[in-house]
């Protein structure tokens, strides 16, 4: 028997067997459609047969769509908003038959006022991810999709009128100075950690009171971005100042309980956030974000402003590759004067000698 739909309760099924040329190509059908009308449930048996047709032509592999790989990927929260908006575009479309020009092409489409690194982040980043990982499952061929250009990123950032890539300040101690003035306790010591220890603010504020070896000036991080869960080394004065923060509980206002308590108070990064944010504006200094105070700021600090080395710098940060946070992180802080009397005063120093 063909599929036919029916309605149960509010909601309309379909009971059957898909068939090709007379023959059933597939087992029998009893399953919710999920549509609240008969309209929605033939477009559901459709669309449906269309694939099982495909399938039963092609294979596997070619009957599989976008949309079957979506739920095949394990997406976290972020990545599951960027594909809610890509697969009314490609949800239908066989994985197969997808092509990296297509996937380029939806940046433009589904972010007309954002810049080329978003549309990288946000469509290309999560669609190579979905595809490869049904590939690694034996579903379909890979895909390898490029980048936009230079010249692309030039191109958008004039339709746009807004330049990206913008370098971004990293924090320093004149600036935390200024901020603690203004911050509560948890704020100023927590921007200070973030500083000394490269920690990231997601590690921050999962720290409990036994994560902390005060005696053998250690914290115990937990494992975020590829690093493992490991101790990490702690100056005295960091010592002194954990020795001297009382936990806090912070409160879970959307169900009225009290959890765990944290050593920097806060339960997780908006609530540290927006505490830092009016401490800027109290401090009127530049609002930094967590990132950039901390991780950003500690490399800045150490490589930029005292000269120490890339590895060492990168090992005391927990880098793997050395080359990384150099590119990432390492600006110029001397401008473009200071820079021309720098090599002038050397200049003067070598005529002298000669004389």
């Amino acid at each position: 028997m063909p599929l036919e739909p029916y309605q149960r309760g509010k909601t309309w099924w379909v009971r059957g067997r898909i068939e090709y040329d007379g023959q059933p190509v597939t087992d029998y059908f009893r399953s919710s459609t999920g549509a609240s009308s008969e309209a929605g449930a033939r477009a559901w048996i459709s669309e449906e047969t269309e694939r099982q047709v495909r399938r039963y032509l092609l294979g596997d592999e070619a009957s599989l769509t976008f949309a079957d790989a979506v739920l095949l990927y394990p997406a976290k929260p972020a990545e599951a908003k960027f594909l809610l908006k890509v697969l009314p575009e490609l949800g239908h479309l066989p994985v197969k038959k997808i092509t990296p020009q297509q996937v380029r092409d939806l940046g433009s489409k589904l972010y007309p006022s954002a810049a080329t690194d978003t549309w990288k982040r946000q469509v290309i980043t999560p669609v190579s991810a979905v595809i490869n990982h049904a590939h690694d499952l034996g579903k379909c061929p890979p895909i390898r999709i490029r980048g936009y250009s230079s010249q692309q990123r030039i191109d958008q950032d004039k339709l746009r009128g807004k330049q990206s890539r913008l370098p971004k300040n990293a924090g320093s101690w004149p600036w935390i100075r200024s901020v603690q003035a203004h911050s509560n306790v948890y704020v100023s010591a927590g921007l200070e950690f973030m500083f000394e220890t490269g920690c990231r603010i997601g590690q921050l504020v999962e720290i409990r009171p036994k994560d902390l070896d005060l005696m053998k000036r250690r914290v115990w991080l937990q494992a975020q971005k590829g690093h493992d869960a490991q101790w990490v080394a702690i100056s005295t004065e960091m010592v002194v100042t954990l020795a001297n923060l009382k936990p806090r509980r912070p409160h879970n206002r959307r169900d009225g309980y009290r959890l765990d308590a944290r050593v920097f108070g806060y339960s997780n990064r908006s609530g540290f956030t927006s505490a830092l944010k009016t401490a800027c504006k109290a401090a009127k200094v530049e609002y930094l974000s967590p990132h950039q105070a901390g991780r950003h700021g500690f490399y800045t600090e150490l490589r930029v402003r005292q000269g120490v080395d890339s590895l060492s710098a990168a090992r005391a940060g927990r880098w793997s590759n050395a080359a990384l946070p150099d590119r990432v992180y390492a600006r110029v802080e001397m401008s473009d004067s200071e820079a021309r009397e720098h090599i002038r005063s050397t200049g003067s120093v070598a005529r002298s000698r000669t004389q």
